[in-house]
């Protein structure tokens, strides 16, 4: 069965080597001493370790069971959840005053890698809770924060959010869920909603559900969607439990991966609803959950990344097979180990260079939310909003790609189900696709953020790649393995966005033709800074005598690889932007 440790030295390294969290002047950074972050990973890493990857496989294999409309998840999720629930594991980020621990994103994100690697459908259960209540946090009223965030914060009580529905996906302003108003404020719901992440289970005292719906008589399309509170259980006004409300579950999806999350078909027979935000105004308040949903599946590439590469990995080094070309390496058994071969060892680079990268990407991403909220500052706002479809796009479908890669390494018993790998690769397919395919996250990037805000936020990404090179273009350690190919890396990218702008006007086929290449060069260019970055830090460590001479050495070997075997990739996504548009469109339908 496959097993999983937790990245501890590689976060505590990014956190403090790289981004220097204490010296950041973000409020509640000061207090992210080494210590103390350590202490929460390494506790974080042993229930991850201990309880959580053990019942991976078991949620996979089990799967959640529905026996009239009762919802059952699998053998030990429930007692495995309160214990993360007891551990405040769930409350970790979450406000003071609604009893969380207050402390900053960027712990979250470390602790919530761990999590998702660990065990993605168990994970998602309180991921999504947290999603709602931020949701909650941010468009509630007063006495709906009181009501519901310090059951929710400490998953007493666990949230949903229903947007899909079985004739729309993408495009919600065709949703026919409908709300009545009863003229005493609240709303009777009515509809049915798909797709529903732990929509119902048996691990939580009461479900939260956020649901989008179309207040009757409002405008047409889009523009006439509302969100609304629609609690599995009505709360009294003393907190306790009333009456059950008119939501149920229909039944549960049979779905390729995430077994152990319940995904239920979700009906809603006027159930009372109340509103969250503005009456029109649902997409508003909804896409707080959805963006903060966004990074935590792009996270969810990552994370399945990880698990995997690390039992392929520890397979390479056990297995035995073949000799090594250059010369025995196991004299005394009868085939050198599989790690010994080039194309292995071009399979584990790609899957190492991925994952350290992107741990770097996810936590600097972390770092411009928390600056963005926690000092008010709109240029990390807006650099954050244009980077969350790369985010989300390029971590998924990279991920997923390792995932494979991984499995590759096993030969025929990565196709064993006993082996474990496979649940790897089809729990991270779905990160590809929910939230928001990644064929529109590359549509969003390319057909609004690149021009929101008059295109101040790209420009003001590429103004910090020239500005990091141009502040370490003295250190010739880095400079030929690092900066040079960021450099030529960065041009290709701002080369892609010229030609948008020259041709996405007249010809707007042109420009979406090459939006997810656009995606995937920007990703590149991302993870090529923070291999820059990571660079740096290696290199300054070593410069100062640091006693862990292995581990910064193996960081820029890592590194270089990147730079030099991957990166160049966003010189082949250039050539398919400029190609345009017309040899994508150049079929009728009919002759598909």
């Amino acid at each position: 069965m496959p097993s999983y440790t937790a990245p501890v030295k590689d976060t505590q390294f990014i956190l403090h080597e790289v981004l220097k969290v204490t010296a950041s002047g973000i409020p509640g950074y000061a207090d992210l001493e080494a210590d103390f972050t350590g202490a929460v990973l390494e506790e974080a890493g042993k229930i991850c370790s201990e309880v959580l990857a053990p019942l991976n496989a078991i949620g996979d294999r089990e799967g959640c069971q529905i026996e009239n409309g009762i919802v059952r998840t699998p053998t030990g999720f429930k007692a495995a959840f309160d214990q993360v629930r007891e551990g405040g594991w769930t409350a970790l980020d979450m406000p003071e005053e609604f009893g969380g621990q207050g402390l900053p994103h960027i712990m979250g994100t470390a602790v919530g890698e761990f999590f998702s690697a660990a065990n993605q459908a168990f994970t998602m259960y309180q991921g999504l809770t947290h999603g709602a209540a931020s949701a909650i946090l941010a468009h509630g009223t007063q006495d709906q924060k009181e009501t519901y965030l310090p059951k929710m914060t400490s998953c007493e009580w666990t949230g949903t959010m229903n947007l899909t529905e079985p004739h729309c996906g993408t495009d919600l302003g065709m949703m026919r869920t409908k709300a009545m108003p009863q003229g005493d404020g609240t709303y009777k719901i009515s509809g049915q909603k798909i797709f529903i992440s732990a929509g119902e289970h048996d691990m939580a005292g009461n479900i939260i559900h956020l649901v989008l719906a179309k207040i009757a008589g409002g405008p047409e399309g889009i523009k006439g969607v509302s969100l609304f509170i629609v609690p599995k259980f009505l709360v009294n006004a003393d907190g306790s439990l009333g009456a059950r409300n008119g939501v149920s579950c229909g039944k549960i999806e049979e779905k390729m991966g995430i077994h152990g999350n319940s995904t239920c078909v979700m009906n809603y027979d006027e159930a009372t609803g109340f509103l969250l935000g503005e009456e029109h105004k649902g997409m508003r308040a909804m896409f707080t959950m959805m963006n903060e949903a966004r990074l935590g599946v792009g996270m969810q590439g990552l994370a399945q990344a990880d698990a995997a590469y690390q039992n392929a990995l520890s397979y390479a080094k056990d297995r035995l097979q073949g000799r090594d070309v250059t010369g025995v390496k196991n004299p005394n058994g009868p085939a050198d180990p599989l790690i010994v071969h080039p194309d292995i060892r071009r399979s584990l680079m790609d899957q190492k260079s991925f994952i350290e990268g992107a741990r770097a990407f996810m936590l600097w991403g972390a770092g411009k939310i928390d600056r963005a909220q926690r000092n008010e500052d709109a240029a990390a706002d807006g650099l954050i909003s244009l980077l969350t479809p790369i985010i989300k796009g390029f971590l998924t479908d990279e991920g997923y790609e390792m995932t494979v890669k991984a499995q590759q390494v096993y030969g025929g018993h990565g196709y064993i189900e006993e082996w474990g790998m496979s649940q790897f690769t089809r729990d991270a397919r779905i990160a590809m696709i929910y939230e928001g395919a990644n064929g529109v996250q590359a549509l969003d990037l390319v057909g609004r953020k690149l021009a929101q805000d008059g295109g101040k936020h790209v420009m003001a990404f590429f103004d910090l790649v020239k500005g990091f090179i141009k502040e370490n273009e003295g250190d010739e350690s880095l400079k030929k393995d690092f900066l040079d190919p960021l450099k030529a890396a960065s041009k290709d990218l701002q080369a892609a966005g010229m030609f948008f702008m020259q041709n996405g006007m007249k010809n707007p086929n042109a420009a979406l033709a090459g939006s997810y290449d656009f995606m995937h060069m920007f990703g590149h260019v991302c993870l090529g800074l923070m291999w820059a970055m990571m660079a740096k830090a290696s290199s300054e460590a070593l410069s100062s005598g640091t006693s862990d001479v292995t581990f910064h050495e193996t960081k820029l070997a890592t590194g270089r690889y990147y730079m030099a075997r991957r990166l160049p990739a966003t010189s082949l996504h250039l050539t398919r932007i400029n190609s345009g548009g017309d040899t994508v469109m150049a079929l009728d339908a009919a002759n598909f």
